[in-house]
């Protein structure tokens, strides 16, 4: 099912956003049950089982498929969201949450940067100006007046150059491979690297050293581990991802990133309805910049018209 209008691409990667900002408590719940790694591996398992139904009604898709360099871009893409899951949940362990928001965004401004520095992408002033403000905006929303550096911010730092290159690619992949194939292939990946992190890992595969042992029923049938991998597998995951490989077929990749950043803040409408948490004057001019920096990078770029260059099959922006 082609994405055809950039207004449709923009609401289903909101929509991402808002499933992402959502999910977060319950997921932070869930790990505290459940070994990142094992949790991770049923995680995208049933991501990629969940998007297997869209391969007959993508059937097209699968004819005179290349798989070569669908497995090997599948492959890369996989590792990529593997390492920024794992570096992003690790570094959760020595650093704050807010520190770990601010850092992980920073894929907004990583995302043109590196498009222009890896594929001389160029984004235009209100592109950029759009990722200043955006950035600022997260800074306010997810940390305020509290920096504080520690050793885990370098890990989920990781975990935000890991997005931003996942973005980039992805927005190359899409253009020649065929993106339900490429979208099931690469969390299959993600699947597989979780599961041998958790078979190889000294620690116990199925609970926390530690804390009391769960057998895998014990754990397959405990309610907050079922939903949390149900809701971040099939919307969080699945969904996430076919959504962004569809939609990067007509978006520029530093428009997603900023799309995304708009996460924090659906993230603190969920906190303020479900958990009843007040977000303070400097949040929302932060939530405000954010909202305020995608619509100037959309409305300031419209003359910009994406073309495809019949040499290598990629999107490039001219005025």
């Amino acid at each position: 099912m082609p994405i055809n209008s950039p207004r449709t691409a923009i609401i289903l990667l909101l929509l991402v956003s808002f499933i992402w900002g959502s999910e977060f408590v319950l997921i932070d719940l869930a790990i505290e049950l459940i070994p990142t790694h094992t949790f991770n591996a049923i995680r995208f398992l049933l991501a990629a089982l969940s998007l297997t139904p869209l391969l007959w009604f993508n059937r097209s898709q699968l004819n005179g498929i290349r798989w070569q360099p669908l497995l090997g871009a599948s492959a890369l893409l996989g590792f990529l969201l593997f390492i920024s899951f794992y570096t992003q949940t690790e570094g959760m362990h020595y650093t704050s949450v807010s520190n770990a928001g601010f850092i992980t965004g920073l894929n907004v401004p990583l995302v043109p940067l590196l498009g222009f520095l890896l594929f001389r992408t160029r984004a235009s002033i209100a592109v950029w100006a759009g990722v200043i403000i955006a950035t600022t905006g997260l800074y306010l929303l997810t940390v305020g007046d509290k920096l504080e550096f520690n050793r885990g911010d370098s890990l989920v730092l990781v975990c935000a150059f890991g997005f931003a290159v996942h973005i980039l690619l992805t927005g190359r992949f899409v253009n020649s491979l065929p993106v339900v194939p490429l979208s099931i292939l690469q969390l299959l990946a993600v699947a597989l690297y979780s599961t041998i992190g958790a078979v190889t890992s000294s620690d116990p595969a199925f609970y926390h050293p530690g804390s009391t042992p769960l057998s895998g029923y014990e754990l397959a049938t405990n309610p907050t581990v079922v939903s949390a991998a149900l809701i971040a597998g099939v919307l969080g995951t699945g969904y996430a991802y076919w959504a962004q490989s569809a939609c990067q077929q007509i978006l520029e990749s530093h428009k997603v990133a900023l799309i995304f950043a708009t996460e924090p803040v659906f993230a603190c409408l969920a906190a303020w309805l479900f958990l009843n948490e007040k977000l303070g004057t400097i949040g929302l001019i932060g939530a405000g910049l954010i909202i305020a920096a995608m619509l100037i990078s959309e409305l300031g770029d419209r003359k910009r018209k994406v073309k495809l260059e019949p040499l290598d099959q990629t999107t490039s922006a001219t005025e």
